[in-house]
């Protein structure tokens, strides 16, 4: 492992800044602690620049980030900008220009954390959604006809690729065996209507499980996995899924591991550069107050150094986290932590160890 790493960081729009200046901080301590240096580079994208200059990701700035060693992303959104403009603009751009093709939801219940889910606890809310990141809805094919007239026609086309369901089912067996838990993969989809396109993701999955003699495999419909994460959520370690549907399902994940404020993930290329981020929104009411819930962004620092192999240093903050949970922090909602947000930071930070 290099013992340096560049780090782009785009802090974003609202508290999007706030969370990311914790997550450096606590970045900066395990860093230190486990011997090795973080260099992190800011770049201005969001909603501000948008409304100053019209630009989302001029290609200046792309080709500076195809460089570095990951992204640290905070949270896009602004309410004075179309919905849409930075989402495909920042975002899906980013996504799909560094080939970002798996992303990445760890759905975990952390201690002290509460879930709407009656008798169900950490133990039983422990899994890890796949979702293909680069295909499927958001290539954004299809279009028009008659547009504006009372016989208007609307196509919108998902693409599905053999090589692209191929290397994300191989990343998620990959995690699967790695993992090293129930190492049981399932399959999301929805094979009774969509007759194509999960038609060959189930044939490419099935054929690919024969490499792969000691991962148990299953499928289920995307409803019935919307009902399983309610009702049983102890019965997933892995899940594999396209990019519409796991966009859908992570969601609900969030949900039942305690809401976006403590879920983190990751937008992942195995051979290139990948991009780390709470799931939360901007949350422009709270921004400037001081009372934001960091923990999801400082959980997405702790993933980006698992994947650029500082896994020590990766599981320290993890375990900080915990503590910090369990000890001191009351809430997860912004002004009803018992703490500030940047109190919350160095009570991460004096939990590392």
């Amino acid at each position: 492992m290099p013992s340096s790493y560049n780090i782009a960081v785009i802090a974003g729009d609202g508290t999007g800044p706030e969370v990311i200046s914790e997550g450096i901080k606590v970045l900066n301590a395990a860093a230190s602690l486990f011997g090795f240096s973080l260099n992190f580079v800011n770049y201005d994208l969001g909603g501000a620049r948008y409304l100053k200059t019209g630009e989302t990701l001029p290609d200046s700035v792309l080709d500076e980030l195809r460089r570095v060693n990951a992204i640290y992303l905070g949270a896009i959104g602004h309410p004075d900008v179309p919905p849409g403009t930075l989402e495909k603009g920042i975002l899906l751009k980013l996504r799909f220009e560094l080939d970002q093709y798996v992303n990445l939801r760890p759905v975990k219940l952390y201690p002290n954390v509460e879930t709407p889910i009656k008798n169900k606890g950490p133990k039983e809310i422990d899994f890890i959604v796949c979702r293909e990141n680069t295909e499927g809805f958001y290539v954004g094919s299809g279009g028009y006809f008659k547009k504006g007239t009372a016989d208007e026609i609307a196509i919108q086309e998902s693409i599905n690729t053999r090589k692209g369901i191929e290397r994300l089912l191989r990343y998620a067996f990959e995690t699967t065996r790695a993992r090293g838990k129930r190492k049981k993969l399932t399959l999301c989809g929805k094979t009774n209507v969509l007759t194509y396109a999960w038609g060959l993701w189930t044939r490419t999955f099935q054929e690919m499980a024969k490499e792969y003699p000691d991962v148990q495999t299953d499928y289920a419909h995307v409803d019935a996995i919307c009902m399983w994460f309610v009702k049983n959520p102890e019965w997933f370690d892995v899940i594999a899924t396209d990019n519409m549907f796991g966009d859908i399902i992570t969601d609900l994940g969030a949900m039942i591991q305690g809401g976006m404020g403590i879920a983190a993930g990751g937008n992942i290329n195995p051979q290139g550069v990948s991009m780390f981020e709470p799931i939360g929104g901007s949350a422009p009411k709270y921004t400037g107050q001081n009372i934001i819930n960091p923990l999801a962004g400082i959980l997405a620092g702790s993933l980006m150094l698992e994947t650029l192999g500082e896994k020590v240093a990766a599981k320290s903050i993890e375990d900080a986290v915990i503590k910090a949970l369990t000890k001191d922090i009351k809430s997860l909602e912004a002004g009803r932590m018992g703490h500030s947000t940047s109190e919350v930071g160095d009570l991460v930070e004096g939990y590392l160890s």
